[in-house]
Order: C-alpha cells, then sequence, then structure tokens
C-alpha cells in the first residue's frame, strides 16, 4: 500500500471513528435543540442564497467536463426557488415529532415486568449520493433528526454546491450544541475512500447509496454494513378499460414529463387492449407534445406511426430521459405480469374506477409503493409526510418506500421491574 492509500485509509478511519463518537452525543441531545437548528439552519440557507448560488455554478460551468447529460444539469442546478424548497424541508422535519424513544409495543408480564419496545437510532450512517446538491440538506436533517451521525459522501460534479451547503448547517450547528462530528462532508476525491468506509462496520451502521445503479450496486456487493437501496426506478402507470380517459392522460403525462431525471418518473405505460385505439392517439399527442420518444410494442406502433418498435430490454430500462415504453396489454392480469417482470419494484400507478381491478391490482403488484389514480411521482418523503427523505428503498427487511426519520431508528427492548427475580 502506498504512502497516499495509507493517509486516504487513515483520513475514513477517524472520519468514522468520530462519526461514532458524536452518535453517542447526539443521543443526549433535546428535541428543542435540534429543531432550533433546523430552522436556523434553513433561515440562513436563505440568507446565503448568493453564496450557495456562486457555488453551485462552479459546478454548473464543469457539466462538460463530468459529461452530464441534461436530466443531470436539471438535477445539479440550484436558483432561489430551489434553495427556498431545501429550507422549506428544513422547516417540515423540524415541525415533525422525533420517534427516538417513542415506546411503540408495551406488554406486562404476569410477573409484573413491563416490556417495552423502544426507538432507538441506527448510530452512523455512511450516506453516498451523486449530481443533488438539495440531497446533502435533506440527509443531514433527516440524520441529525434522527439522533443518527451522517458522514456525507457527494458526488464531485456537486461538490461546491454541498460544500458550501454544510458549511451553513456546521456553523449553526456548533451554537445549537451539535457535535462537530455529527454531520461530515467527505472532502476526499480519491473514490477509493468509499471502500474504505464500506469496510468500516465497527463504527459504521448503515450505508445508503443514492444514484446511479452502477454505484448502488457498487456500494451493495462491498458494504460490510447494512444497505437500504434500490438499483432503478422503471416506474409504472396501468390504464385500465374502466379508467377516466382525461385523469389518465394527466396522470399518464405528469408521471412521466413532470420531471424526467428523477427516480419516481415513470418509464412505462400500460394500456388495456379496449381502449387503446381511443386513448393511445390522445397520449401519444400529449407526449409528442412534451417531447417524448416512444417505444412501443407491435400494437403501439401500429396505432402511433412515430413510435419505434421497443425490444425487452427498452420495457425493463430505467431511461431517466425523455423517453417512454408503451405496452398495450389484454387486461389486468397482463398488466401485472408485466409490471412484475420488468419493473424494479419501485412505484407503481393504477388509473381506473373499477374498486375490484384496484383492489387487486394493489395485492398482486410487487412494488414499494402502489399509487391509485395518482402520479408516481408522489412517491417521495417530503410528498408522503415525512419532511423529506434519506432514499427510496425496494428491498423487504427494514425499510421499503421513502425513508424518513422512523426508517433510520430501530428498536431496543427496556424491561422494567420491580425486584422481580427468575425462579
Amino acid at each position: 500500500m502506498s504512502a497516499s492509500e495509507i493517509e486516504l485509509k487513515s483520513y475514513c478511519v477517524q472520519t468514522a471513528a468520530d462519526a461514532k463518537s458524536a452518535s453517542h452525543e447526539l443521543v443526549c441531545l433535546r428535541g428543542e435543540q435540534i429543531d432550533l437548528w433546523l430552522r436556523e439552519s434553513a433561515d440562513q440557507l436563505i440568507e446565503c442564497t448568493p453564496k450557495i448560488i456562486a457555488a453551485n455554478e462552479k459546478d454548473v460551468a464543469r457539466k462538460d467536463e463530468f459529461g452530464l447529460t441534461d436530466a443531470q444539469i436539471d438535477r445539479l442546478m440550484l436558483d432561489s426557488s430551489r434553495i427556498e424548497s431545501i429550507a422549506h424541508c428544513l422547516r417540515q422535519i423540524a415541525s415533525l415529532p422525533s420517534p427516538v424513544g417513542e415506546i411503540f409495543e408495551s406488554t406486562v408480564r404476569p410477573n409484573g415486568l413491563q416490556i417495552n419496545k423502544v426507538r432507538v437510532p441506527l448510530g452512523v450512517v455512511f450516506f453516498i449520493y451523486e449530481s443533488r446538491p438539495n440531497v446533502t440538506a435533506d440527509a443531514a436533517a433527516i440524520c441529525i433528526k434522527s439522533r443518527n451521525a451522517v458522514i456525507l459522501r457527494g458526488g464531485k460534479e456537486a461538490f461546491h454546491s454541498s460544500h458550501a451547503i454544510i458549511e451553513i448547517l456546521q456553523s449553526v450547528g456548533q451554537s445549537h450544541g451539535i457535535p462537530r462530528h455529527a454531520l461530515q462532508l467527505v472532502t476526499h476525491p480519491n473514490r477509493q475512500a468509499v471502500d474504505y468506509f464500506l469496510a468500516l462496520n465497527e463504527s459504521i451502521d448503515l450505508a445508503i447509496p443514492r444514484g446511479g445503479e452502477s454505484l448502488i450496486r457498487r456500494v451493495a456487493e462491498k458494504a460490510s454494513m447494512p444497505v437500504i437501496k434500490h438499483f432503478n426506478g422503471n416506474c409504472h402507470v396501468y390504464v385500465d378499460k374502466d379508467a377516466d380517459s382525461e385523469k389518465a392522460i394527466a396522470i399518464a403525462v405528469n408521471s412521466k414529463c413532470h420531471r424526467l431525471g428523477v427516480c419516481n418518473a415513470a418509464e412505462s405505460i400500460l394500456i388495456h387492449e379496449s381502449i387503446a385505439d381511443e386513448f393511445l392517439p390522445l397520449l401519444g399527442k400529449q407526449l409528442s407534445e412534451n417531447d417524448i420518444e416512444i417505444r412501443g410494442d407491435e400494437a403501439v406502433c401500429q396505432i402511433i406511426n412515430t413510435a419505434t418498435l421497443a425490444t425487452d430490454e427498452d420495457f425493463e430500462k430505467e431511461y431517466l430521459d425523455a423517453i417512454v415504453s408503451i405496452a398495450i396489454v389484454e387486461d389486468l392480469n397482463a398488466a401485472i405480469m408485466h409490471i412484475n417482470r420488468f419493473g424494479s419494484g419501485h412505484t407503481d400507478a393504477i388509473v381506473s374506477e373499477n374498486a375490484s381491478t384496484i383492489q387487486q391490482f394493489s395485492n398482486q403488484v410487487d412494488t414499494a409503493a402502489v399509487m391509485i389514480n395518482a402520479s408516481t411521482r408522489f412517491n417521495d418523503g417530503g410528498e408522503f409526510g415525512l419532511g423529506a427523505e434519506i432514499g427510496i428503498s425496494t428491498d423487504k427487511f427494514h425499510a421499503r418506500g421513502p425513508c424518513g426519520l422512523k426508517e433510520l431508528t430501530t428498536y431496543k427492548y427496556i424491561c422494567v421491574g420491580n425486584g422481580q427475580v427468575r425462579e
């Protein structure tokens, strides 16, 4: 191992150890301290908007160097409106009750021993993410509010933006008793740092990757601690034969076009064959007006002559771009089979006025979130009332769907006795 590698590894080990120590201090903080920190941080972000935008402009100026797509540039860019949204999320999180210390199960045994199941922090979170500087503030807020120390490893393409945001949060934190090392941004650019951190399960309790599929798979393969993740967001909208046509077009278009480069954007639309001849041209017109390329099955291509023939790879792809796959399905069962075959288990929507159809879809589609007569874009921590999210999980253990405060806690048993001894 070279001297530079030894130095890097030492940096990672020390950073994680400092975070672990800080996590023990965090559990002793009063909730009012953390909420004041969040509110004052929100105010300071607004006040420092010119400074943050100037830092963001440095990142955006390097877009060609990093080969960013239009969707990635959109995720990277900050303006006064987006900074106001970041501040709003911090205020929302401050207004939420802390889950830490909640007794969510309690029983009294025949001998009088009271068994309490109590929410406690996980400890230290290692959060790896790309491109979106607003996520820096969201993740910091959710982790500290849930009494977890956090190590943030943002993408190099957003380094200046993230650094400006973290400097503000840390500065405000000093006046509210937030431990210095409870919130740390990894400043070392070497990618090997991620591998070193992922080996430190003595200090780090959870890894959360948020970004492209290759990043997430790399973290899942190398992590020595549990990982909360989703590999991609191949989200679907199924338009049933009993759908309200106007409602269905609005939902499908919003799901796909509202924001292309996000994981809860729809990538595939399924249409019941009995309404396809009438519905598909109307939908195609709306998608065309939004410059969306259509890749469809043979039936779709017969109705929309500008569509290109889709392959299985097209139907399983997360585009994050102005492309959508469309299939015409025989019935509800075919739609469910298609989604369970090609979907990623992230978000899947049904548009229908038939209650039994909706119930069957909800029961049988294997997904973290079912949207009924609503856009897939609502699968979001803020929209679910979580304040914000640190990620969306498609796993089935510990956490599923948007991960907010409760998802960053575990529990311990606290048993209260009055002198009982076991016979």
